[in-house]
């Protein structure tokens, strides 16, 4: 599974949001420079998903963006398929299983990227937006030591 920009940018977007979750409206200009996204581009990512439900918008000097819900109640799975599509390495789960169907001799390589698929699902459904900024705020306070451990494990 990759992450595009688009992804990326709105995950970072939400999270930024989340973190201001109590202070109300943020200007999307805001959001673009502390992040370091281009703010068109913010543009299209916010208006997504404003239409899907995770945030709301208003405008004026009093207006900008700010979460639908909170941030414990938005799944990074969820953002990420609004966003990218599937959360597949190599096609969505109803086309690896067709391909496990039509291609027997390769379905044990097939069943193992649904595996992946499916952890993978797992793991951003689990996941909320408040966890993504708990995490980072262990991570920048130094709590998050054991990462490094893990990472050099991989």
């Amino acid at each position: 599974m990759k992450v595009s920009k688009r992804g990326e940018y709105g995950v970072r977007a939400l999270c930024y949001l989340s973190e201001l979750h109590e202070e109300g409206w943020v200007h999307i200009r805001r959001i673009a420079a502390e992040e370091e996204i281009p703010a068109k581009f913010l543009e299209s990512i916010l208006l997504q998903l404003k239409r899907a439900g995770y945030v709301n918008s208003r405008r004026g000097n009093e207006g900008g963006y700010t979460l639908a819900k909170p941030p414990a109640r938005i799944m990074l799975g969820e953002v990420i398929r609004i966003l990218d599509g599937p959360l597949a390495p190599m096609a969505s789960a109803l086309e690896l299983r067709e391909l496990m169907d039509r291609n027997p001799r390769q379905a044990g390589f097939f069943a193992v990227l649904m595996d992946v698929r499916n952890a993978v699902s797992g793991i951003l459904d689990a996941t909320s937006l408040a966890d993504v900024v708990r995490r980072t705020r262990e991570a920048r306070s130094g709590d998050g030591e054991d990462d490094d451990r893990e990472s050099e494990m991989i």
